[in-house]
Formats: C-alpha cells, sequence, structure tokens
C-alpha cells in the first residue's frame, strides 16, 4: 500500500502538470463603465470595434482617459466631425504599450521618456510620431504628456489614477484629448468619400466575378465601402484565376463565414496608396483591417518590388498587381495574381515558399484605362506610406527580445523557490531526501516547471 508521502507527492506531480496556464482578457469598456466621469470617453471607445477587440487581447498597457468635463468643450471633437478611422486612432495614441504605476510616472527625468503607443502600430503614424514623450516636473509635481515632435501644439498634463491592475493594465485620467502629430483632423473630416459601388465595379471589370460574389455574400463589402472616408482605402482583389488556381486542399467556401470574412480583410489596407506609393513603399510591412480586427502584428501584407512589378506577401503566397482596376483619391483597388491566404490561417500548409520565386513573370504593363477621367495621376500626399522607420523597428524588436528573456530568467527564479518548498514539505512529510531517487525527481520536476 502506498504510503502517504508517495500519495501526496503523485497528487502534486500530477497537478503540477496539469494546472492551466492562467488568462488575461480585458474589457476595457466594461472596466471603464464604473466610472461616470468617464462615461464620453468610454462612448467613444465603444463605437472604436477594432480598438477594443485588439485590447481585449494585450496585457502591460496604460490607458490615457479623458474626463467628461475636458473631453465636452475639447476644440478637436468640437470643431471636427471625425469618421469613426480617423477617431480610432486618435484613441490609439491614448494606448500607451508599457504600465506604468503611479510611482512610475513620478520617477521618470525632467527631459522624459518615448513610450510607444497603438497607433505606432498601424503604420500610419509618420516616423515616430506614434510616440509620447511623459515628463515629471520635479519642482511642480506634474506630468506632462506630448508628442516626441518638438512643435506639437497637443499637449496634456496627468490629473490622477483611476485604475490599476497591477502588471496589466494602469488607467489615467488626463485634461485633454491627445493628437498625433501630422494627423490632418481637417483633412479626415472634409475628404470627399466617392460612394463608390466596389461589387459593381469588379463586375464592370470583368476578370473578378469570383471575388465580387464572395465579398457581397460575407457583407464585409459595405465595411469597405465605409472605409472609403478618413484616409481612404486600398483593395488587392485576386484574378478569376487565383480561386481557380487554389490547390484542392484549400476551401475557402467551406470555412466558417467569421474566418472568411478575415481572408477578405486581410486584402485591404485601412489607407489610400496609389500605385506609385506602392512602388517605392519605405515601410514594406502594411497592416491589414484583418490586423485591426484580430490584432497588432497579425494578418500583415509584405509589399516589394520585384521584377519591375509590385510584389504582394503573406509569408506564404506571394502575389503581384496585374492591373489597376479603380484609383482615385481616397480608393484604389488592384488585380492580383494569387488569392492572398494568410498565414494565420492556413499556415499549416503552406502552398508556396515565403522566398520570391525565380520564375515569376513581370505582367503586362499596367491597365489604367478604368481610372476615372479628370484624375490628374499625381501621388497623393501618402506618396510615401507612413509607418515605423528600420531604426525604430530594430529597437523595439531588441527591447522586445530583452523583455521575453527578463521573464523567462524570473520565471526561472520563481519556479525554483516553488520546487525548494515543495522539496522542503516532502522532508517535513518523511520522504528520504537522500534518496537517489529522490534526487533524480527532484531535478525533473524542476525541468518540467520550467518547460
Amino acid at each position: 500500500m502506498p504510503s502517504l508521502p508517495q500519495i501526496t507527492l503523485t497528487f502534486m506531480f500530477y497537478l503540477l502538470i496539469l494546472s492551466p496556464t492562467p488568462s488575461f482578457s480585458l474589457n476595457i469598456t466594461a472596466l471603464l463603465s464604473t466610472f461616470p466621469d468617464l462615461s464620453q470617453f468610454t462612448a467613444l471607445l465603444s463605437t472604436a470595434t477594432p480598438l477594443t477587440a485588439d485590447l481585449s487581447h494585450r496585457t502591460s498597457i496604460s490607458l490615457l482617459a479623458v474626463p467628461n468635463s475636458f473631453l465636452s468643450t475639447d476644440p478637436n471633437l468640437s470643431h471636427h466631425q471625425l469618421p469613426p478611422s480617423a477617431l480610432t486612432d486618435v484613441l490609439r495614441y491614448h494606448v500607451l504599450l508599457q504600465f506604468l504605476s503611479w510611482s512610475d510616472l513620478h520617477s521618470l527625468p525632467p527631459s522624459g521618456k518615448l513610450i510607444t503607443t497603438l497607433f505606432q502600430t498601424t503604420g500610419r503614424a509618420t516616423n515616430n510620431f506614434g510616440f509620447v514623450n511623459i515628463t515629471h516636473d520635479p519642482h511642480s509635481n506634474l506630468v506632462s504628456i506630448r508628442s516626441p515632435a518638438p512643435y506639437s501644439s497637443s499637449n496634456a498634463t496627468v490629473i490622477e489614477l483611476v485604475k490599476t491592475l497591477p502588471y496589466n493594465i494602469t488607467i489615467f485620467a488626463v485634461n485633454s484629448l491627445l493628437i498625433p502629430y501630422g494627423f490632418d483632423l481637417m483633412a479626415s473630416e472634409t475628404r470627399p468619400s466617392m460612394h463608390l459601388n466596389i461589387t459593381k465595379t469588379l463586375i464592370d471589370a470583368h476578370n473578378f466575378n469570383v471575388a465580387a460574389s464572395m465579398l457581397s455574400a460575407s457583407g464585409v463589402v459595405n465595411e469597405f465601402e465605409a472605409g472609403e472616408g478618413g484616409s481612404g482605402i486600398t483593395l488587392f482583389i485576386p484574378v478569376d484565376d487565383a480561386f481557380a488556381d487554389l490547390p484542392p486542399s484549400v476551401s475557402l467556401q467551406s470555412l466558417p463565414a467569421d474566418k472568411k470574412a478575415v481572408v477578405l480583410k486581410a486584402h485591404v489596407l485601412r489607407a489610400y496608396y496609389p500605385l506609385g506609393s506602392l512602388q517605392s513603399t519605405a515601410n514594406p510591412l502594411q497592416p491589414t483591417l484583418a490586423t485591426e480586427a484580430m490584432g497588432a502584428g497579425s494578418f500583415t501584407l509584405n509589399i516589394s518590388t520585384f521584377n519591375g512589378s509590385v510584389a504582394i506577401n503573406t509569408g506564404i503566397v506571394q502575389g503581384i498587381i496585374t492591373q489597376t482596376v479603380f484609383d482615385q483619391n481616397p480608393i484604389a483597388i488592384f488585380g492580383v495574381s494569387k488569392v492572398l491566404l494568410p498565414r494565420e490561417i492556413f499556415g499549416k500548409n503552406p502552398i508556396v515558399s515565403v522566398k520570391s520565386p525565380p520564375d515569376i513573370i513581370a505582367p503586362p504593363p499596367y491597365d489604367d484605362a478604368s481610372s476615372p477621367s479628370g484624375f490628374d495621376g499625381q501621388p497623393s500626399h501618402l506618396s510615401s506610406p507612413p509607418g515605423l522607420g528600420e531604426d525604430v523597428s530594430s529597437n523595439v524588436a531588441g527591447v522586445a527580445q530583452v523583455v521575453f528573456m527578463l521573464i523567462g530568467v524570473a520565471r526561472t527564479i520563481a519556479n525554483f523557490f516553488w520546487c525548494r518548498s515543495l522539496f522542503s514539505l516532502l522532508d517535513l512529510l518523511g520522504w528520504p531526501s537522500g534518496n537517489s531517487f529522490f534526487i533524480n525527481l527532484q531535478f525533473w520536476i524542476f525541468v518540467s516547471v520550467n518547460l
């Protein structure tokens, strides 16, 4: 009959192996709803569905919330009617991708510290203007937040600490809405919407019947057309032959409706990019509408120039732009040679190498005949797609690697002391600590909790 120490050890060992990893899901609007003075800011967040969906998957953030007394009189909202896409980007600028406590803010140097915001991850921020510089004045004890741009007029002062969930989220109240430097509120408000019927445009082009049918059936085309305002929209639409070339293992029609919608959104950029901008892009990795729905860093497109053509790579499929279907600010529609299958859904069975295939032949000259008459052909103000510079991207990646390494070291140390406590308990229960089996078991338990 097994002794008590053996039964206890076996039970604790299986409990260690089978215990689920804790997860954290953040409902930011529910958290803010308990603070009546932030009701207007909460209402703005609730209308920004892509933002709240992204925040639900994030931890270690700080939110800058504007109380009703300041938000109701803020000139940026009272004098402008911002479209949903522009308002969502402004709110992203209030999400700091770092957990900051009240004491952290008051220990900052007077010169300040640059903190990344969620807006910087969209690729629509110019240079590093998706960052904020947070400073602390030791004389007045005030904490100020402003753009890193030297002449930015948008700034705010931290009023108070609203709520903190240690190491997950901190909510600070600030006395003003922050606007990213270079963010043109007037252009976002007044840029005319084309009210283009995207489905009809594709059918009239005679080579996009499958895509037009899928867009219409899924309903996402309504979201695309709603995005014609604000910063515009760019669509990469596969030609009919691209669907015919899909291998039997890929069945788009058998996907659930929500996944099918994500695949279609992964073909769309939330900004207007004419062909010239795509050919000279300085930031090749671009987020899509699927990125906004599923989380930053996912469902991106890598845009580059290949053999004189614009190549678009998802990580498992590379297509090329074969024609211009429609191009007039703020809408661009391009035909592409492949269905841009996201690696996040189809990556388990890659069908094309990530590397540029050497046998791709450059397409015939771009067909721009379908562009509306009167289009002057001049590049838009987005002639070079905005985004992070290479130095900023590399710095962020380096910091992320250091953080993950430190987390691993801390986890190992914590597990070591946990194991020591377990072994002390076993010793109190009378387990023979000098036994060779016990020594081996100590080793394997320590290895198991660190895997």
